[in-house]
Parts: C-alpha cells; sequence; structure tokens
C-alpha cells in the first residue's frame, strides 16, 4: 500500500495491512515540515529460523513502531532525530516498511521453545 504523503494532514490516516499471518495497523501524521510520524503495530505469527538448532519455528510477533518518514532527503539538525524512513517520490510504501521490519526480527537472534 503506497501513500501519497500530501494527502496525510495533522488528523492521524488509518491503515491496516494484512499478510499472510501478521497484521501491520497504525496510523500517518504530518508533524513538521517535511516529516511525517508512523505509529503502528505489528502483530501476528512469523515463521523464522532458531539460531540454536537450525529448525524453523512460529515466533509471536507484537511490535510497536513509533518513526518519522521523511519526503525525500532527511537534512539532520541540532535536534535531530534518530528514527527516521526517506521517502522518495512523496510516497510512503507501507508493505516495503512491514517487509523491512519482518526482515529485522528474521534477522535478530531467535530461539525456539525446545532450545530455551
Amino acid at each position: 500500500m503506497k501513500i501519497k504523503l500530501i494527502k496525510v494532514s495533522k488528523t492521524p490516516s488509518d491503515f491496516e495491512i494484512m499478510s499472510d499471518k501478521i497484521t501491520f495497523k497504525g496510523f500517518l501524521q504530518y508533524d513538521s515540515d517535511k516529516l511525517f510520524r508512523l505509529n503502528a503495530k505489528i502483530k501476528g505469527v512469523l515463521p523464522v529460523i532458531c539460531d540454536i538448532c537450525a529448525e524453523e519455528y512460529e515466533k509471536q510477533i507484537d511490535e510497536k513502531l513509533d518513526f518519522f518518514i521523511s519526503d525525500g532527503l532527511y537534512e539532520a539538525t541540532n535536534e535531530s532525530l534518530i528514527d527516521v524512513v526517506e521517502a522518495m517520490e512523496s510516497e510512503a510504501d507501507l508493505d516495503e516498511i512491514l517487509a523491512s521490519e519482518l526482515e529485522l526480527i528474521k534477522s535478530d537472534y531467535n530461539t525456539c521453545p525446545k532450545c530455551k
């Protein structure tokens, strides 16, 4: 789901994406200048590989996301924000954000229930 940033206002714009066994739900809201706040939750079950026994298992996911999306390149100031995703062509690609967050979870150190 791509959202044109020009259509996002101070009033939160709700969204929900369902993918396999994962739900990505939250809102986008204009913050200031070229920054938009994304506040969301990723919830569901994600297949991951155990780092000890190398077996695949389903991991329960319940992650909160709260960061900013910059319309174009983000230029840091004295009060730099740490969590900023740069969106090109004035669009926030929520499918891409979800995919990258899921890859971050998969790259964590994961341990299946048998190996704990």
